[in-house]
């Protein structure tokens, strides 16, 4: 899937499913943005320090959450119009999962 990345479409960023995945896994969207629903270049830095936090970690070792920085998050492209669309894409991408199976047992918790 490709997203626009600025307000006139000459620019665009590849989105794959695992970049989709990667987002969920990490839930980098939760609580991003503030009540007012603004997506702004502040909410794009706060996302970027977030996962840089997270990279700089000695626990953390997911090229997953790597590839998605180099791939999108910190692509020149990346302005906060593309932050929106991305936050819009994935809305899309996770309204379309299937929903958990309850008696699926990967999905069970303790």
């Amino acid at each position: 899937m490709k997203i626009q990345a600025n307000h006139s479409g000459t620019r665009s960023i590849e989105i794959s499913e695992k970049h989709f995945k990667t987002i969920e896994k990490y839930s980098l969207l939760d609580n991003l943005v503030d009540s007012n629903g603004i997506i702004d270049e502040p909410v794009l830095d706060k996302l970027k320090f977030n996962v840089r936090s997270m990279l700089e970690s000695e626990t953390m070792k997911d090229n997953d959450l790597l590839d998605l920085c180099l791939d999108v998050i910190y692509n020149n492209n990346m302005k906060a119009f593309g932050l929106q669309q991305l936050v819009e894409a994935y809305k899309q991408w996770k309204a379309a999962q299937p929903a958990a199976d309850d008696n699926d047992p990967q999905n069970v918790t303790d």
